[in-house]
C-alpha cells in the first residue's frame, strides 16, 4: 500500500530544466548494490564534480535547499526508462512533491526563486491549492482518478481491491452463465 498524500509543506527547490530523465535522477551505476544509498544516489552526477567532491552550484547542494520537500522542474521530468530508484532516491531525500513548469507558469517559478528557501510552500491535494510566500494561492488541476489514488494511497492492486465484492459478484455470475469457462484446464 502506498502512503496516502493529502498535503505537504516544504522548501521548494528550483531545478528548472526540461527533459530530466531517470538516469539523471538516479544513475544506474549507483543502483547495482544490494544496499543502495538512495539518499546519495539522487542526481549523483549533477551533484558531484569529476573529483567526486560536491558541486556547490547544484541547487540541492546549496544550504537552503538541502532539505527541500518540493522540487520545481521543467517539462518532461522523469522521462526515460522506468526506474524505481529515481522515486526512492527522491523520497530518501524528503522530496514528496514535484511541480512541473509550464502549466503552473513562470509566476510560480519566480516565487520559488525569490523565496530562495527562506520560507516553505504548501501543496494541498485536497483543495488543489499551492500556498506560500510572494503571492496568492495558486489553483492546480489533476485528473480526478489520479487525485483519488494519491489521497487514498492506492496503487494498482489497492485500487483493484476496492472492488473485490464487485469482482466476486461478477465471477459468480460468470460461473453460472458460462460454466464451460470454469472447467477449462490451466495450460501453464
Amino acid at each position: 500500500m502506498m502512503q496516502p498524500f493529502t498535503c505537504h509543506t516544504g522548501i521548494a527547490a528550483p531545478l528548472v530544466r526540461d527533459d530530466i530523465n531517470t538516469d539523471q535522477i538516479a544513475p544506474i551505476l549507483h543502483s547495482r548494490g544490494l544496499k543502495e544509498d538512495y539518499r546519495a544516489m539522487l542526481f549523483y552526477r549533477a551533484r558531484r564534480r569529476e573529483d567526486a567532491s560536491e558541486d556547490p552550484d547544484f541547487v540541492l547542494n546549496k544550504p537552503q535547499f538541502r532539505a527541500a520537500g518540493i522540487l520545481v522542474t521543467g517539462e518532461n521530468f522523469g522521462a526515460g526508462s522506468s526506474r524505481e530508484s529515481a522515486v526512492w532516491s527522491m523520497l530518501a531525500n524528503g522530496i514528496r512533491v514535484i511541480m512541473l513548469g509550464g502549466a503552473l507558469g513562470d509566476q510560480f517559478i519566480a516565487r520559488v526563486v525569490t523565496a530562495d528557501g527562506r520560507a516553505p510552500f504548501t501543496v494541498d491535494l485536497v483543495t488543489q491549492q499551492i500556498s506560500g510566500p510572494g503571492g496568492p494561492d495558486i489553483a492546480f488541476e489533476i485528473p480526478p482518478a489520479d487525485r483519488t489514488r494519491l489521497i487514498e494511497g492506492l496503487d494498482d492492486i489497492g485500487l483493484t481491491l476496492k472492488h473485490v465484492d464487485e469482482i466476486a459478484s461478477w465471477e459468480a455470475r460468470a460461473q453460472t452463465a458460462q460454466p464451460w469457462l470454469q472447467s477449462a484446464g490451466d495450460s501453464r
